[in-house]
């Protein structure tokens, strides 16, 4: 089998299609997604959510039909464009809606009505009658039904909501309550008034903090490389003095005790000792295997020191990669903006008017119809996983591309684009089924996380904890096959062999190399974290200086929050890229010191980076090997696979 899998790794040799009927099932998926969309436009929903219908099942700015048994239903409200909820500020969470008559008037107030007489003045100078269809303006003030038919005053100033014709108060304070409700340590509304002025007032300064983030994360991927072994070094030092300092103050804690348990015998102080004995012992046995593991590890950090320079070579050879992310984020929104619409629409379809309690209209699904939310979720997921899936072997085509052309100078002008451009033509089936395997975890996932949160108030433990640790082990399974995933499509970008041909060659490779992955991604990991810390307090240092000139504390908290978060995320999304980046290099490096000696004809492809690196090895290897004994024997079957 060595043979043969000698001839199978023919990096860029020749590209075929991979995994077409996955191809073929998921356009057929997203055809199903258009035809939701289409079904719900179709049975006026579009309408509906767009122009607004009022309680009696009328769609404003048309002529209607009539509904049995409702009245008022069946009006020409041709005229009347708006939405105009009688008391907008009566808001039922737990439905998620507003309880309020809704009518269809011809303009929203645009000033505050404090009685009766003004909103009969409001009809009467602009032809917008704010109370129901059966009121005259001229008895507003005095017929008795006014009370209830009439909006709840004072009628607060609106105005309409941009593409959606619904009259909303301009002033938020009145949906204090909803925000309330989500936020519950908000007891006043005056300090969520006073947050969010905080956050109007220095909204330059959030945009301006935004920006410094994203340039800091760019400057960071290009300096990373040159920083890469101090930082592992203090990270060295940090993991060394925590260690030793948290066993040392431990044992102190202990003969502290012991002296002075002398006096006391009673059964807390011995209880307390032994305790304190205990964890001092485990924090030694602890400190002991850690410098076990970075004595055996130290030789493998120097591989991980040599592919973070590599990678940061990488962005500098192919700038676009920078740009992956916006790319990304930009299709999910858009496709998020559609889901959500569509998402809108089914909640607004069915084709039956029904009348509820009160006497007015509600749309109801019906029959197979409640099936399509699932489908519609399903899409979700699959959709989103498959957009993060292309953007992976966007990446891994582009670097893969980039280790194994000998000559820099003869790379493709845009390595990214003839990526994409590979990925559209031969692989998207490949990337179907990877995303689609991810989707089979998640949705279990997030089944059991729903039922968790419905379990909350029962006092039921036993369920609750069977379930949390269900949800751990998904997680811990969908994390292990995204890192999979990734690394098959780096072998099906090598190979052009389909998904499950490379997850298996990928596998091996990773298994023979099991501890070199494993320092990579602790020590690249660790060092990616303290990057996104450093941006972080780099940010949010930036903005306590240009925030503190605004002296009242409780208004700037928010501002900061809002920008730390966003530098965290901006920062993220970058070094996630920078961390793909590594796995790629890794995977093409391990494939490369497998089947490459560096002998004519079987040149090495890596870069002189990483070649130094592997020169090294094998100079302490030789040197062990001249040592004699157990641990040269040992190294001697190795040299072939896995350079020490």
């Amino acid at each position: 089998s060595h043979k043969s899998s000698k001839r199978e790794w023919k990096p860029l040799e020749d590209h075929s299609c991979t995994d077409v009927p996955w191809l073929l099932l998921f356009i057929l998926f997203c055809i199903g997604m258009g035809f939701i969309c289409g079904f719900s436009i179709a049975t006026g929903a579009a309408a509906r959510l767009l122009s607004g219908y009022d309680s009696y099942g009328n769609i404003c700015g048309q002529k209607n039909v009539k509904v049995e048994g409702i009245v008022n239903s069946g009006l020409d409200l041709t005229h009347k464009k708006y939405v105009f909820f009688l008391d907008p500020c009566n808001i039922d969470l737990v439905h998620q809606k507003i309880k309020s008559i809704a009518l269809c008037v011809s303009a929203c107030p645009r000033k505050e009505l404090k009685t009766l007489a003004d909103i009969q003045k409001f009809a009467e100078t602009n032809g917008s009658t704010l109370c129901s269809y059966e009121l005259q303006p001229s008895e507003y003030t005095t017929d008795p039904r006014a009370a209830k038919l009439c909006p709840k005053y004072p009628v607060p100033e609106s105005a309409p909501i941009p593409f959606f014709h619904r009259c909303a108060p301009v002033n938020i304070s009145c949906y204090a309550k909803f925000a309330e409700a989500l936020i519950t340590f908000v007891s006043d509304s005056s300090v969520l008034h006073r947050l969010i002025s905080g956050v109007m007032t220095s909204k330059e300064i959030i945009m301006g903090l935004c920006l410094l983030s994203l340039v800091l994360s760019m400057i960071l991927m290009v300096i990373i490389r040159y920083i890469s072994r101090v930082l592992v070094w203090i990270l060295t030092i940090l993991v060394i003095v925590g260690s030793l300092g948290g066993t040392g103050v431990l044992w102190w804690l202990y003969a502290k005790q012991r002296i002075s348990a002398g006096a006391l015998e009673t059964q807390i102080a011995k209880d307390n000792l032994q305790a304190l004995l205990i964890y001092a012992i485990a924090a030694t046995v602890f400190t002991v295997i850690l410098f076990l593991i970075m004595l055996i590890m130290r030789k493998r950090v120097a591989l991980t020191i040599a592919l973070f320079h590599v990678a940061g070579k990488v962005f500098i050879h192919l700038p676009l990669l920078v740009f992956q992310p916006f790319w990304t984020f930009f299709v999910l929104i858009l496709f998020w903006t559609y889901w959500i619409t569509v998402l809108l629409f089914l909640g607004t379809t069915g084709k039956h008017p029904v009348p509820n309690e009160e006497g007015f209209v509600e749309f109801r699904m019906a029959g197979p119809l409640k099936y399509m939310w699932w489908y519609h979720v399903v899409g979700l997921i699959w959709i989103s996983e498959f957009i993060l899936a292309c953007q992976q072997m966007t990446v891994a085509g582009a670097v893969v591309t980039y280790y194994f052309t000998r000559e820099k100078r003869n790379l493709p002008f845009t390595p990214i684009l003839a990526s994409v451009n590979r990925l559209v033509c031969y692989h998207l089936g490949t990337v179907a089924k990877g995303s689609f395997i991810i989707t089979l975890v998640k949705i279990p996932r997030m089944i059991l996380m729903y039922i968790h949160t419905q379990l909350k108030g029962k006092e039921n433990a036993c369920a609750r904890c069977m379930l949390k640790a269900c949800i751990c082990c998904l997680w811990c399974l969908e994390k292990c096959l995204t890192y999979l995933n990734q690394n098959a499509y780096t072998a099906t970008a090598i190979n052009s062999t389909n998904f499950c041909t490379s997850a298996k060659d990928a596998f091996v490779i990773l298994v023979e190399n099991a501890l070199r992955v494993a320092a990579i991604n602790t020590v690249g990991d660790f060092m990616l974290f303290l990057g996104k810390v450093l941006i972080v307090c780099s940010t949010g240092l930036a903005g306590i200086m240009l925030l503190n000139y605004q002296r009242d504390y409780t208004i700037w908290v928010l501002p900061l929050i809002i920008v730390c978060l966003f530098a965290f995320l901006v920062a993220h999304c970058f070094l996630s890229i920078y961390e793909m980046v590594v796995d790629v290099l890794f995977l093409c490096f391990a494939i490369d010191t497998k089947y490459n000696d560096g002998s004519p004809g079987r040149e090495f492809y890596m870069d002189k980076v990483l070649m130094e690196f592997v020169e090294n090895s094998r100079k302490s290897m030789k040197e062990a090997g001249r040592g004699g004994g157990a641990e040269g024997r040992e190294l001697k079957p190795m040299v072939g696979a896995d350079e020490e």
